[in-house]
């Protein structure tokens, strides 16, 4: 396969101009992705990832299930989660820090971009699941809050 830029430019709008957002295609000699979407700069977790309040947790056979208390709050897509802005910052919020509503906790880079997740509700980190530096999956516990 052998594609200029101006075909390439022409694929492009055709595939936005059809509201597709995605195309891979494949032969012998090459292979195509695409992936078309406007970038995220700010995304506020709960949009993609409502909180949770209680979360039943799997017991040993035979024990009733133990309940979380608090709000979970999971990461809304995939990406590399961050404790601070910088590596010589220090973290957005450690275990005890108590929140308010809109507050940033953390950051998940995704695709380049640095997206802050805020806290749904106010109250006290009692837990932070993720590890800084690591990927972090859709829906991923990423910290526990519980409301004052």
């Amino acid at each position: 396969m052998k594609l200029d830029l101006v075909q390439l430019d022409a694929l492009l709008t055709k595939l936005a101009a059809h509201d597709v957002s995605e195309l891979e295609w494949e032969d012998d000699s090459a292979r195509l992705r695409i992936v078309l979407g406007k970038p995220v700069t700010h995304v506020h977790a709960p949009a993609f990832a409502p909180p949770t309040t209680a979360v039943a947790v799997a017991p040993p056979k035979g024990e009733a299930p133990a309940v979380i208390e608090g709000t979970i709050v999971t990461s809304p897509f995939v990406g590399t989660f961050y404790r601070s802005p910088n590596p010589e910052s220090p973290s957005f919020v450690e275990v005890g820090t108590t929140v308010k509503k809109g507050q940033t906790l953390c950051i998940v880079e995704a695709m380049k971009l640095m997206n802050e997740i805020e806290a749904d509700v106010a109250g006290k980190i009692v837990e932070v699941y993720a590890e800084n530096g690591k990927p972090v999956e859709y829906g991923q516990r990423l910290f526990r809050v519980v409301s004052s």
